[in-house]
C-alpha cells in the first residue's frame, strides 16, 4: 500500500476522546489529527514520539489528517514503526492475497470482501475449484509487552471471540478458516495470545486451534526513502505461540 499523498511528519503531544490526538508538525504548527484506532492503543500511545500523518483536502471532512504511523524506541536503542490505522490492515493483507505472496493462502481464484456467515462478518472469503473455499479473519496487531514479545489483543475483545467462534463453526462444517495475525509493528517478533488482559480470548484461541482453525502471522514491512515511510507492505512469517503467557509483575 503506497502512502498517497505523502505522509507528514510531527510530535505526538497527546491521544484524547479515542479519535482525536495533538500533534505539533515539524514546521511548528499543532494540529488535531482523526485517530482511526478504538482500541486502548497500549503501548503505541506515546507523547514524545515521531508521528506520521496523511493529509487530505476533502471539504467534507472535519479533520484534515489522520495518524498514521509511530515511530517507537526499542530496548536496543533502534527505532520501530508502527501502524495505528486499524482500517489499514485489511488493505495491506488484501493485496498480499491478491498479489499471492501470502504463501499460506496462494492458489485461491477469486477473493471477496466481508463474508457473511452464522453469527459474524468476516473480512475475507476465498473460493477455488481446486482448493475448496476458505475464510480469513484479520486483526492487527501493536501491543509490545516489557517481556519483549507480542500479543493481541491489547484490551477485553468480545467481538474477537465472536470472530473466533464463528472461523470454529467454519472449520467444522469443512471449510477451511484462517485468523492471520497482521502485525503492524516492526520490533515485534512474535505473537501470543494477551492472556494477561483477556483471559478469555487466550482460552478461546487455543480451543479453536484445537478445533482446525489456523492461526498465522505476518509482520508488515514499511518501505522508506531516505527516512521518509513511502509505503507499508506485509512480509514475512512469524511465529505464534498458543501456550506462551506473560508473567504480570
Amino acid at each position: 500500500m503506497v502512502y498517497t499523498p505523502a505522509l507528514v511528519p510531527g510530535i505526538l503531544l497527546r491521544r484524547y476522546k479515542r479519535f482525536f490526538a495533538d500533534v505539533r508538525l515539524d514546521d511548528g504548527r499543532e494540529v488535531v489529527a482523526h485517530c482511526p484506532n478504538t482500541g486502548s492503543m497500549r503501548a503505541v500511545n506515546i507523547p514524545g514520539c515521531r508521528v506520521w500523518l496523511s493529509p487530505s483536502d476533502d471539504p467534507r471532512r472535519k479533520l484534515a489528517w489522520t495518524w498514521e504511523l509511530i515511530e517507537l524506541p526499542q530496548a536496543d536503542g533502534d527505532l520501530a514503526m508502527a501502524s495505528v490505522h486499524t482500517g489499514r490492515a485489511n488493505r495491506i493483507v488484501e493485496e498480499a492475497l491478491r498479489e499471492g505472496s501470502v504463501s499460506e493462502l496462494a492458489g485461491y481464484e477469486a477473493l471477496r470482501r466481508e463474508a457473511k456467515v452464522a453469527g459474524a462478518r468476516l473480512d475475507f472469503r476465498l473460493d477455488d475449484p481446486q482448493r475448496g473455499v476458505a475464510f480469513v479473519e484479520v486483526k492487527q496487531v501493536t501491543l509490545k509487552e516489557a517481556d519483549g514479545h507480542g500479543y493481541f489483543p491489547d484490551a477485553v475483545s468480545l467481538r474477537g471471540r465472536k470472530h473466533l467462534e464463528a472461523l470454529a463453526a467454519l472449520a467444522a462444517m469443512g471449510y477451511r478458516a484462517v485468523l492471520l495475525f497482521c502485525v503492524a509493528h516492526e520490533g515485534i517478533e512474535d505473537v501470543a495470545p494477551a492472556e494477561h488482559i483477556d483471559p478469555a480470548y487466550a482460552a478461546t484461541l487455543r480451543e479453536v486451534a484445537e478445533l482446525g482453525v489456523e492461526v498465522l502471522a505476518r509482520r508488515c514491512e514499511v518501505i522508506r526513502e531516505t527516512g521518509v515511510p513511502m509505503a507499508i507492505r506485509l512480509g514475512r512469517r512469524l511465529p505464534v505461540s498458543l501456550a506462551r503467557t506473560m508473567s504480570v509483575q
